[in-house]
């Protein structure tokens, strides 16, 4: 991808899983990654593979459902690498249970991590942005449950058709500040959360285990799937790309 080399790119939630894989990509395309978990040890694990790989890394600890923690941890990735250009949106959390079922307490989990987290974010870094006259870039990420809906995820559907609406909201604000946001969309992926969320519920088992048979590329999408498409929204390729929202889903999902 035309432009990553040397860009500095925080990547919320970058311990594990998509994160992982998109900390790591762009690493490889030669970007500077700030590796941001609330678990230090998942976060250093991140850091330590993209070093081997002979990139660069250090580790951001905050947890995104606390702004004044997400503030920091921006101001110490501007004070230490000399700015920050690329906001990646990742971390996110879901638990698959029956809406009617579901505990209240669950919903304000669901829409502190997978929606306020996502707007404290990107207040920090579009502060930056403005303040410093950076010609930045901001990709949520969002989920196709958040266009389509999902059975067994309905909060946490409503919390990702959030994200859409609001970084295509944050896309025309922006715009005048040659700030870029767009949107990926991912399917169901082979991960550590989806594993967990396997185990967590007869419902979420009997869900996930067969959805890879509804995929028409015949298979559950790979870390390394939506880092490619992270990649190109955060390079110099997708500069007049903005508002828009990318299904990254093998097929799951068409729609227009």
């Amino acid at each position: 991808m035309r432009g990553l080399s040397d860009k500095r790119v925080i990547v919320t939630g970058s311990g594990r899983g998509i994160g992982r894989g998109i900390a790591r990509r762009l690493a490889e395309e030669g970007a500077v990654v700030v590796v941001n978990d609330i678990d230090e040890a998942n976060a250093d694990e991140t850091v330590s593979l993209i070093e081997a790989d002979g990139g660069e890394a250090v580790t951001g600890i905050a947890d995104v459902m606390d702004v004044d923690a997400v503030e920091e941890m921006v101001s110490e990735a501007v004070d230490e690498l000399g700015g920050v250009d690329v906001l990646v949106n990742n971390a996110g959390w879901d638990r698959i249970e029956w809406f009617v079922d579901q505990d209240p307490e669950i919903w304000d989990r669901l829409i502190d991590i997978n929606l306020t987290g996502q707007i404290n974010c990107s207040r920090a870094v579009a502060d930056h942005f403005v303040e410093s006259g950076t010609e930045g870039s901001i990709v949520n990420i969002s989920s196709d449950a958040g266009r389509v809906g999902s059975s067994g995820e309905a909060v946490y559907a409503g919390c990702k058709g959030g994200v859409i609406a609001f970084t295509k909201t944050l896309a025309r604000e922006l715009a005048r500040n040659d700030v870029n946001c767009n949107v990926i969309a991912p399917g169901p992926a082979d991960t550590p959360l989806v594993a967990e969320m396997r185990e967590d519920s007869e419902l979420g088992d009997k869900i996930l285990g067969s959805v890879a048979d509804q995929i028409p590329l015949g298979r559950m999408a790979e870390p390394e799937d939506i880092a490619g498409a992270v990649a190109f929204m955060a390079s110099d390729d997708a500069a007049f790309v903005t508002g828009q929202v990318l299904s990254v889903s093998g097929g799951l999902t068409m729609v227009g």
